[in-house]
């Protein structure tokens, strides 16, 4: 069965990106769906999200520069069924070196070629530095779809035109012409805020094929589960953030046909 890879991305920073690549990958994997979490940002937020020490020569670094392969840098989770690719910091040096590369936009889909070739994993997950960088504009080549976590404020919906231009652009360089928006995650919503119901009533409007049912709520809980290494599921099995991923999984799993069990 193929791979799906998604990346998700958004220029802005403190929008539930990260939250959403662990905990929907965490959701994935529940339900029996081999999944992979590529961990793109230096800052490394997912990889200790999901209980992960940070390890020099573990991320995919070397494997970017030509050095080793990305098999070697899988990492195995607490959580059957979930494996990640862990970060570091020096991942942020990749930004300049890579630049300097023949088909530097390309480097990502070839470093991860062989994994989705491999028949491991049903679904790769991307998660990008808050930035559209050398490393995101490798994930959106890499990506079979993207994925736009986006913050129920205004503020976000300027951001959200800015990433739908880059996509643009990028298909019609021929970069990567099948690059799809695959959805819209709306995330920190508080239904006590006539701003986000308004914001999320607006991208619904704009936007109807691309948006998700799920609203994902602000919780404290969501925001205190990476400190924890631990994916929501984990840390507040019963609450409104896991119900929440869970339901945003299974719309995701319909959405692009991704089955239960299995590679």
């Amino acid at each position: 069965m193929a791979c799906t890879v998604f990346t998700i991305a958004n220029q802005k920073g403190g929008v539930g990106k990260t939250t959403t690549a662990v905990n929907l990958a965490a959701a994935l994997a529940e339900r029996k769906i081999h999944t992979l979490v590529v961990d793109l940002d230096p800052q490394a937020n997912a990889t200790s999200a999901l209980g992960i020490e940070k390890q020099e020569g573990k991320s995919l670094y070397g494997p970017l520069r030509g050095e080793g392969g990305a098999f070697e840098m899988l990492t195995p989770t607490a959580w059957e069924h979930l494996a990640i690719i862990p970060s570091e910091v020096d991942l942020a040096a990749i930004e300049i070196e890579l630049a300097q590369q023949e088909n530097y936009l390309l480097r990502l889909r070839s470093v991860l070629e062989p994994i989705r070739q491999s028949g491991g994993y049903r679904v790769i997950i991307i998660d990008c530095p808050p930035a559209l960088g050398m490393l995101s504009m490798n994930s959106l080549a890499a990506a079979d779809h993207l994925l736009i976590a986006l913050q129920c404020e205004y503020m976000a919906l300027e951001g959200l035109g800015q990433i739908l231009k880059v996509v643009e652009r990028l298909k019609n360089a021929g970069v990567n012409p099948a690059l799809d928006v695959g959805g819209i995650v709306m995330t920190m919503y508080d239904s006590r805020i006539n701003l986000a119901k308004q914001v999320v009533a607006e991208v619904r409007e704009h936007l109807p094929e691309k948006i998700f049912q799920t609203l994902i709520p602000r919780t404290v809980r969501l925001s205190e589960a990476p400190s924890f290494g631990q994916p929501i599921f984990v840390y507040d099995p019963h609450g409104p953030g896991a119900l929440a991923y869970r339901a945003l999984a299974k719309e995701i799993a319909a959405r692009f046909g991704l089955m239960y069990g299995g590679a």
